[in-house]
């Protein structure tokens, strides 16, 4: 039975879940109880009533964590502890500038990122329309931002809801993107690069070690892959 064990009733368990943890999937993965999804209340998981949808934006201003496609294209919430490290392995040491010199980078890539960090925090229609990535206009902008995500250049700082004449809010929340340099600050950019990428795995493998006892040691290397 793994050491990953919760109940999420409320907005706060799933703050403290993220707290606690510090890596904790949304949805369920190779990895049996490792994901918010199994560990829900029923009535908090896509129902008529507020739920972990409506808490993600909540939950990440109020831990300051890092929110994205950072495991296998599915969405994970990172504490700040543990995602200077993340994103120094999946960097490999890179900021996203020596990436493109060293052709490690598309140029679809770099256009899309110098674009969200001019703008950052930005809604993803508002990058979207002012990148041109639209109907007969560029195409790829949901490839591109998931790998961005996943290289830990991008994340989701916050989700924003439509409001209605009456003030009330609808529909599902539009993604706001950021830079963890931009969302996490000094907090960030002082340690992302304080240790080998190498380093950086070998503690966020040890960490999913403790995390997940008797989980077998493929699974929790292919997770951080």
């Amino acid at each position: 039975m793994p050491a990953f064990d919760f109940m999420i009733r409320t907005r706060a368990d799933l703050a403290d879940a993220v707290r606690r943890f510090g890596i904790v999937p949304l949805f369920e993965n190779e990895i049996p109880g490792f994901s918010v999804e199994e560990h829900v209340a029923p009535r908090a998981w896509f129902t008529s009533e507020p739920g972990v949808w409506e808490w993600k934006g909540p939950v990440i201003r109020e831990t300051g964590c890092a929110y994205g496609k950072f495991f296998a294209n599915k969405a994970a919430f990172v504490s700040r502890e543990w995602f200077p490290d993340l994103a120094n392995w999946r960097r490999d040491g890179y900021d996203f500038d020596a990436r493109f010199d060293d052709e490690l980078a598309s140029f679809r890539d770099k256009e899309l990122y110098d674009l969200l960090d001019a703008r950052a925090p930005v809604l993803s229609k508002q990058l979207k329309a002012d990148g041109n990535y639209r109907k007969g206009g560029k195409k790829g902008f949901e490839t591109i931002i998931t790998r961005l995500q996943a290289q830990c250049y991008v994340l989701i700082s916050d989700f924003v809801y439509e409001t209605d004449r009456a003030g009330h809010t609808y529909g599902w929340g539009v993604a706001e993107y950021s830079t963890p340099e931009k969302w996490m600050g000094a907090d960030f950019t002082s340690r992302v690069y304080q240790r080998e990428p190498e380093e950086s795995f070998r503690c966020l493998l040890a960490h999913l070690r403790e995390l997940l006892p008797g989980t077998e040691e493929e699974k929790l290397r292919r997770i951080l892959k």
